[in-house]
């Protein structure tokens, strides 16, 4: 049944696969239908001609034009923000885009534009939009914040002045540059100002009377489709939209695992208590390498006061406590006090320290939390000069998670003593201080317990995980069809 039911899977991820391409061409259309496009943020200025060539019943045409393509964006200040300029001899700014904050203000101001009737100076307007239109004092956002700067110029003639050098000029300071060209309009002069590529950045009509069938090409050039709304993601619960992308998050509870996508009912909440070696034969060089080890540590870890709390111990004849958990709510003032630990220099009183652990570190009176994780980790690097094999057991017990890293004259067969199941992913050793750091980068502090494939509740759980992603797959392949099916019938 379970070979029947992965063949089934492979089967659908391969029809799926098949289907990609007239999927990712029926999207565009399909979210807009549906309502699910976005726009992504865009300072977007038309550049629109308005010379004497251009009938006043033509640039009314004009007007709609822009007025269609305005109504399928996200106009406001953080999202899309739109600006016309208004060209023939002189250049007139009509529209900043710092006035007008809401769609329905702004095409009321593109309705009452008025043409200029005189020549065509196109090159003047291009330069007039890169210096005065898309500057901050307009509105333009700068460019480190990740927006788009788009211009949309439409004329009917030849421009009366030179456009290939300040079109240049403006592609080299970050404009995207579309030219739609109407009637008796040169066709190099379009391509001199349109950005790469020209199929996708050159776009001639016949008559103003045609304009309007852009549109549609414009909507799809700014629409950016929501992912998580046409359920094309991965996420095993929540789907949070970013343009063009999505991220996964999880339920209350539930904590997300390292592929980005899944949830686990594992809390992130966990006491971690380091007890450190401080005897002489580490030496001080070898015991800033081992704070350097610690902090390693603490930066994978998500410190707070509801999270991960972390104690520090050291110990060598004796034992200090260095700090008690839940002292740290940062990772920068927990660093910072590792970073300030002072050499201890004198024995190896390992069993001593892990029996410390047990009767102290992991004691509410010492910020340990009730009903939270605990994991200890011991780093010595030596053979410890007391018996450490009931403290380690009793460690265990207890249900501490234990993790053991020896270096040099460390004995592995205690650091295997003091690790939890699986010892294997649980004890480290290297002969050298210098590449402790390389642990550092392996070890992952778990606090989850790993399901037992053949215990009946985990065969049962699995089960319902492959019927979960069965219907996962049978929705998306449904989606897909009907998409599919659409497009047909558009293109009949």
């Amino acid at each position: 049944m379970g070979c029947l039911r992965s063949g089934f899977l492979l089967c659908v991820f391969f029809l799926l696969c098949l289907e990609s391409k007239a999927l990712e061409q029926s999207r565009t259309a399909a979210a807009h239908a549906a309502g699910l496009c976005q726009t992504r943020p865009t300072d977007l200025i038309f550049i629109v001609d308005s010379s004497r060539s251009v009938r006043p019943s033509e640039f009314e045409q004009v007007k709609i034009f822009l007025s269609k393509v305005i109504e399928t964006l996200d106009v406001g200040p953080n999202a899309t923000r739109v600006g016309v300029v208004n060209y023939a001899s002189a250049v007139k700014n009509e529209v900043s885009l710092k006035t007008y904050r809401n769609k329905a203000t702004l095409l009321r101001a593109v309705a009452k534009i008025e043409p200029l009737s005189t020549g065509t100076m196109t090159g003047l307007a291009i330069q007039f939009a890169m210096n005065v239109a898309f500057s901050e004092a307009e509105g333009a956002r700068v460019r480190s914040q990740g927006v788009s700067k788009v211009a949309i110029i439409v004329t009917d003639g030849r421009p009366q002045d030179n456009v290939k050098d300040v079109s240049a000029r403006a592609r080299d300071a970050g404009i995207e540059l579309y030219a739609i060209g109407v009637g008796r309009v040169d066709m190099n002069t379009l391509k001199q100002i349109a950005s790469e590529p020209l199929e996708e950045h050159v776009d001639y009509v016949e008559s103003y009377g045609f304009i309007e069938k852009l549109t549609k090409k414009f909507q799809e050039a700014f629409c950016v489709s929501d992912l998580c709304a046409t359920g094309d993601h991965d996420c095993e619960q929540i789907c949070i939209s970013t343009p063009g992308s999505y991220k996964c998050a999880c339920n209350d509870g539930f904590t997300l695992q390292e592929d980005g996508k899944t949830c686990s009912a594992c809390t992130s909440s966990t006491d971690v208590v380091f007890l450190i070696d401080g005897s002489k034969s580490v030496r001080p060089e070898n015991f800033e390498l081992v704070k350097k080890f610690i902090n390693q540590i603490v930066d994978k870890l998500d410190v707070d006061h509801n999270k991960a709390q972390v104690g520090l111990v050291q110990y060598s004849s004796s034992v200090r406590q260095e700090f008690p958990l839940g002292r740290f709510s940062s990772k920068k003032d927990l660093k910072d006090a590792v970073k300030k630990m002072s050499y201890m220099e004198k024995g190896t009183m390992t069993g001593q320290a892990l029996q410390y652990l047990i009767s102290n570190s992991f004691n509410p009176s010492h910020g340990a939390r009730p009903g939270v994780p605990k994991v200890g980790i011991v780093f010595t690097d030596g053979r410890s000069q007391d018996y450490i094999g009931d403290a380690a057991k009793k460690a265990k017990e207890h249900g501490f998670k234990m993790y053991a890293v020896g270096v040099g004259n460390a004995v592995e067969d205690e650091l295997k003593e003091i690790a939890s199941e699986p010892v294997a992913d649980h004890y480290f050793y290297t002969a050298d201080f210098k590449t402790i750091n390389q642990i550092a980068k392996k070890l992952h502090v778990k606090v989850c317990e790993e399901e037992n494939p053949c215990e009946c509740e985990s065969i049962v759980k699995f089960q319902k995980k492959v019927d979960d992603a069965i219907q996962q797959v049978m929705k998306k392949l449904d989606a897909v069809t009907k998409r599919i099916a659409a497009l047909e019938n558009k293109i009949v």
